[in-house]
């Protein structure tokens, strides 16, 4: 559910803020991200399947090593979901504007100002495009 979270989040700032995040944070953010939920549930994939009982208040020392490394991935876990709050709550002030549509979408909800105005649209649009027919010139959306 963070996951999805931290996905959506990362989407829709542009149009909240109008404002850009810096990407290679964002990049790197995702990979600790990647290693940290990695390193966190796969050892304990492995002591389930060795057959560790759920929540007893002491396990054997046996399984100790892959217990560390499952905390260890923990927390780098913890940092790879703090980081995105101090870049995007940097970016509030230092990030590059956004434009109105820093993606190249075609859906309704790009096609206006970013941040979006109160009431999105003094004139109802028009559709033109099918549902999730996406940019064809997404070079020049980046420009």
């Amino acid at each position: 559910m963070v996951m999805a979270y931290l996905g959506g989040i990362h989407y829709w700032w542009p149009k909240i803020t109008g404002r850009m995040y810096p990407e290679p944070w964002a990049k790197l953010s995702a990979m600790i991200v990647f290693v940290g939920f990695n390193l966190t549930f796969f050892p304990q994939f492995i002591l389930g399947y060795m057959g560790m009982p759920r929540r007893y208040a002491s396990y054997p020392p046996d399984w100790q090593v892959l217990h560390v490394l499952s905390t260890a991935g923990a927390s780098i876990l913890a940092v790879g979901y703090l980081l995105p709050m101090i870049y995007l709550l940097y970016s509030l002030r230092f990030g590059e504007v956004a434009g109105d549509n820093p993606w190249g979408a075609t859906s309704l909800e790009w096609q206006t100002t970013s941040p979006p105005p109160l009431h999105n649209f003094e004139v109802t649009p028009v559709v033109t495009e099918e549902a999730y027919h996406y940019s064809k010139d997404r070079e020049a959306a980046f420009v």
